[in-house]
């Protein structure tokens, strides 16, 4: 247990709800794409491509959507960004939720989001239902940090530090959960202990050896 942690940050898409990246590859196995296109396509210019601005509220999904027709036709297919936001969504995971919280109790907790501008992104299909069960989970956070409203987005370091700073914490002082390594590393520069989540269940315990929790 570390004794100088006093919040714990959570990614949302990953973390919380899962992964899109499962939707990724059964859209790329229907149709025939080669084993994480659509990622490669996020990865090529990773800081100025269509869904990191997009992410940072730059643009709206109808541009969105053509540049990352042009992004991925130079890479050999032409998918439209249209289709990939229809596979943004995940599902909540309840026991996520439950540690969410049962942390809250003790710790203080923040969503450090990259998320598409309102009205776009999942939430243009997203079900009454669905939206009601993300916006009640939104509800738990003390501070909330969206990509989209900030104009910055992780791997960004300010992202974070705007993190800690509307918590009043140092980055030593946070414990950061998110699914993606590119996110992780800036934060452990910082000073955050970092659990990536492969594994929810693993990823728990982890967290509740770190804080003094059973989760």
């Amino acid at each position: 247990m570390k004794t100088d942690i006093k919040a714990v940050l959570w990614d949302f898409g990953g973390v919380i709800s899962t992964s899109p990246f499962d939707a990724f590859r059964r859209y790329e196995e229907d149709r025939g794409l080669p084993r994480d296109f659509l990622r490669q396509v996020n990865s090529i210019n990773p800081h100025s491509n269509a869904w990191a601005c997009f992410e940072r509220g730059e643009i709206d999904a109808t541009i969105f959507g053509e540049r990352f027709l042009a992004e991925s036709t130079a890479l050999g297919q032409a998918i439209h960004g249209r289709d990939v936001l229809a596979l943004i969504a995940g599902d909540i995971r309840p026991r996520m939720v439950a540690a969410l919280k049962k942390v809250k109790t003790r710790y203080r907790i923040a969503c450090l989001t990259n998320n598409m501008p309102h009205g776009h992104g999942p939430s243009m299909t997203a079900s009454p239902e669905r939206a009601k069960a993300v916006a009640e989970v939104i509800s738990l956070f003390e501070v909330v940090v969206e990509s989209s409203k900030a104009g910055v987005r992780k791997p960004e370091p300010v992202f974070y530090e705007r993190a800690c700073s509307l918590l009043g914490i140092q980055p030593s002082e946070a414990v950061f959960l998110d699914d993606l390594g590119i996110n992780l590393k800036p934060a452990a520069a910082m000073g955050m202990t970092t659990i990536k989540v492969t594994d929810p269940d693993a990823a728990l315990s982890d967290l509740g050896r770190i804080i003094g929790m059973e989760l």
